[in-house]
């Protein structure tokens, strides 16, 4: 007789993409902003993105022989990290500080709490805060952007989002400087971590994604939106004072945070609403932290506090089974 009906646990629906060729997709969406990071700081750049890829790909094989784990460093997810943290830390990274994040990354961030699929934080944010709380000088000298390296060690520079809170802090008016210069930072010439220097080049790699199908549109259009509209409730009070929202778009971290770690599908939610609670969350709190907080840049710190709150953002945007009654508020029984 034939079997009609088949019991098995959930998922019960399977992508056509598996967890390999969706790592590697975004790591081949990241190239772009990995060339441009080398073209402007040259060899230090690369020395940083190889020194991350290589120590969290040799952490994760070091993680699994330790736990008698199966062998999963080829699914690609721990170059990913590794990819990610460099684009996370300043071009002139020394080689411990590298090696160091590496380690945070895939051990406390991912090993820690069972692997891939288990981790409730992005592990390279979380290697990004570790090491900027821990080694705040060397995770706040930038290099001065030259085509090709020219000098990358001789010279530093401040960040526009660090020259903007100084500048606010020490006469309460925003540099004019600061105002016009949207070019240099759509295409990355200003100083800033790696993955900080380019809103073109990560535009073009979120473009990839969504023609693979691997991004949706909640949580990309309603952490951008709200940056939008908040900084631009603050820009329309005092603009002498507060930044326009195309300087949020395009300066720190906000391209890299919005389209390649606030979408990481393990630490956001996976309900359309509750994406975008999520991503109006990552929103509201960047823009507070950039304009009112201790430091300059507040994608790292929005995102995580964001992924601390997705089990619960998780349970009440959770959609009705079907044929399930709708939720009763108790209540004193006889009560009209």
């Amino acid at each position: 007789m034939e079997q009609k009906l088949i019991l098995s646990p959930a998922p019960h629906l399977h992508g056509e993409q598996s967890t390999e060729q969706i790592m590697r997709a975004v790591i081949y969406a990241l190239l772009p902003a990995c060339a441009v990071s080398i073209y402007f700081f040259g060899l230090p750049a690369l020395r940083v993105l190889v020194l991350c890829t290589l120590g969290c790909v040799l952490a994760e094989i070091g993680c699994q022989k330790l736990m008698r784990r199966p062998a999963a460093w080829r699914d690609g997810s721990a170059a990913l990290t590794g990819v990610l943290l460099a684009l996370n830390l300043p071009p002139a990274s020394p080689w411990w500080l590298a090696l160091l994040g590496a380690a945070v990354a895939i051990v406390v961030g991912k090993q820690v709490y069972g692997g891939l699929g288990h981790n409730p934080f992005n592990p390279a944010l979380v290697a990004r805060v570790v090491l900027l709380i821990s080694f705040p000088v060397q995770m706040t000298t930038w290099s001065a952007p030259t085509p090709l390296g020219a000098g990358l060690d001789l010279v530093t520079t401040a960040t526009p989002l660090g020259e903007a809170k100084n500048a606010v802090m020490l006469s309460g008016r925003l540099p004019e400087a600061l105002q016009n210069s949207s070019w240099d930072y759509f295409i990355g010439n200003m100083g800033g971590c790696l993955g900080e220097v380019s809103a073109l080049a990560l535009l073009l790699g979120a473009a990839y994604l969504f023609w693979k199908r691997i991004l949706t549109w909640h949580i990309p259009l309603s952490y951008l939106g709200s940056v939008v509209v908040i900084a631009g409730i603050f820009w329309l009070v005092d603009p002498s004072r507060y930044p326009s929202p195309l300087f949020h778009l395009l300066t720190g971290g906000l391209m890299l945070g919005v389209f390649f770690m606030a979408t990481d599908m393990v630490t956001s939610p996976v309900t359309p609403r509750g994406m975008l609670v999520f991503g109006v969350g990552c929103g509201l709190l960047t823009v507070l932290i950039r304009l009112f907080g201790g430091y300059p840049e507040g994608v790292s710190f929005a995102i995580l506090l964001m992924n601390a709150a997705t089990p619960l953002i998780d349970r009440f945007t959770r959609p009705r089974a079907f044929g399930e009654a709708p939720a009763r508020v108790s209540g004193r029984q006889g009560a009209p």
